[in-house]
């Protein structure tokens, strides 16, 4: 049987936005973010890079 959670459970981690206000206030945040190209640019280093496949010799 499934285990019940209770309506006010907050996750420890992240979640998902709470409210439409919050969706549109991380959308805002998003379309300012850099590219890595900019960052580059700017001499500043680009966050990590994940999911790269790494090749072996």
């Amino acid at each position: 049987m499934a285990k019940e959670i209770k309506k006010d459970h907050v996750p420890e981690n992240s979640s998902m936005a709470k409210d439409f206000e919050e969706m549109k206030e991380l959308g805002k945040q998003m379309e300012n973010l850099r590219t890595n190209e900019e960052l580059k640019d700017w001499d500043k280093r680009p966050g990590t890079v994940q999911h790269e496949e790494v090749e072996q010799d």
